[in-house]
């Protein structure tokens, strides 16, 4: 049976709002993310939240009254509050009116599989993380792996950004060493972006297991790690621009790879 929280000094509200920290999300391994189909899409993958929140609006359709349901059924901790709360959780004056609290959840490198996996080093931007985890999902990408420091993909901007992607793909951090190693014991080729490199080949074959490493958003790749790659790779341009914003050229990486594999998989 949910609780009903009226009151934004309730301690599970503060917490909640609180999860806009970075410093909050390490303190309790919670993260937010929003939307009633964000939810559902977790839950068919068989990850539930911790907490679930849902404004009385919400309970009129009959998706989010089954999602309730069976959160119940598995213990989840279910929370009806008002759309006034769920703005002040979410930072946003027309609020998702289904928000969950899940458990960050880092899988372990060696447990990424798939013809394709892509490598981010000292990413930046969680709007570009998220977009990266999205585009990685819709190209069947075995996973993703944050070499370095980076930002927190648990931040509501990259889950945002990820639509829900961040459920759905795999999520490692390693060192540059773990890696390579990591390279080595796949028998991967290992493809970085780089204005070192040569043009991109629309003929070549596709490597039966690739990294598509790709640099920080401003700096590019360190001389050690572009040195460490089988192919480096520069993309065509042709107007005035001399580059693109991380997430699309790590896409366009992601989908002529894709292309070369004859789109394999595609839904129809």
């Amino acid at each position: 049976m949910a609780h009903q929280i009226t009151s934004a000094s309730n301690p599970l509200i503060k917490t909640l709002k609180s999860l806009h920290m970075k410093k909050a999300r390490a303190e309790t391994g919670l993260f937010l993310a929003e939307g009633a189909r964000l939810a559902v899409e977790a839950a068919d993958l068989g990850v539930w939240p911790d907490i679930l929140l849902f404004s009385p609006a919400a309970m009129a359709r009959g998706q989010v009254r089954t999602l309730i349901a069976e959160a119940e059924r598995r213990r989840v901790r279910t929370v009806e509050t008002s759309e006034t709360l769920l703005a002040q959780i979410s930072k946003r004056d027309n609020p998702q009116t289904v928000i969950g609290a899940y458990k960050q959840a880092l899988a372990p490198l060696e447990s990424i599989e798939g013809e394709t996996v892509v490598a981010l080093e000292g990413v930046r931007d969680p709007g570009n993380l998220g977009a990266i985890l999205r585009t990685a999902d819709s190209t069947g990408a075995g996973g993703v792996v944050l070499v370095g420091e980076s930002c927190d993909p648990f931040s509501v901007e990259a889950v945002r950004a990820s639509m829900g992607s961040l459920f759905a793909v795999k999520l490692a951090r390693a060192s540059f060493d773990e890696l390579a190693r990591y390279k080595e014991t796949r028998g991967a080729e290992m493809m970085g972006l780089s204005l070192k490199g040569a043009p991109l080949d629309p003929g070549a074959p596709a490597p039966a297991k690739a990294i598509v490493l790709m640099g920080n958003e401003q700096s590019g790749l360190p001389d050690d790690m572009e040195a460490a790659c089988d192919h480096l790779v520069k993309l065509p341009m042709r107007g005035r621009a001399d580059s693109l914003n991380l997430a699309i050229a790590t896409g366009v990486m992601l989908y002529d790879l894709w292309r070369r594999r004859g789109y394999d998989g595609a839904r129809a």
